[in-house]
């Protein structure tokens, strides 16, 4: 950063980490012990798709890698936001497999430019009746993971976003700033 940004004020974005990502399927156990769910299955990567050929192009690349992945299924979807969603669904869940495939999918993106477009990846936990929600958030320009626990009617579960940071604190980056917890509301994932 140089004296003129310092001076008014700029900051310079954190580069994505997206090693990070690797840090989430050994806590995932932590998780079981500690409040009782479990992986999902179902994981997803957010960005603002840019427009042009590149993008396509990438977007596509990104798919042809995903091929590598037989368990995985991936979904392009786009919410009321103009955010794009590239989900992965598993028949039988496998946590490492689907976070390797959506480190594929956020590699591919960072390399061919598009890593300032990325807003975020979810990996979606949840207890075994279904009553309990859990999305794991890793947000790119952080470098951080919050926990985004949703209820019905657009509420959610403060207390369970709480537990799960106690419990993750000392394996995951947590995001220390409560604020930047943002919901995600119509995201496929949890």
């Amino acid at each position: 950063m140089g004296f003129f940004d310092a001076l008014l004020g700029r900051t310079v974005p954190v580069p994505p980490n997206l090693d990070v990502l690797f840090t989430i399927p050994p806590a995932a156990y932590t998780l079981q012990a500690a409040i009782d769910v479990q992986p999902t299955g179902i994981g997803a990567v957010c960005f603002k798709q840019a427009e042009g050929a590149g993008v396509q192009g990438a977007l596509d690349e990104a798919l042809a890698l995903l091929r590598l992945y037989p368990n995985v299924t991936m979904m392009v979807t786009h919410d009321e936001f103009g955010f794009t969603w590239f989900t992965g669904k598993q028949e039988i869940i496998d946590l490492a497999e689907l976070v390797t495939a959506l480190h594929a999918v956020n590699s591919t993106l960072s390399e061919a430019g598009f890593g300032p477009n990325l807003l975020c990846t979810v990996i979606g936990f949840a207890d075994p009746k279904g009553r309990r929600r859990l999305g794991l958030v890793y947000l790119f320009k952080r470098g951080t993971i919050y926990p985004f626990a949703p209820l019905d009617d657009r509420k959610r579960d403060t207390a369970l976003e709480l537990q799960t940071r106690a419990a993750l604190s000392a394996e995951l980056p947590i995001e220390p700033e409560l604020p930047r917890w943002f919901p995600l509301w119509d995201a496929p994932v949890p």
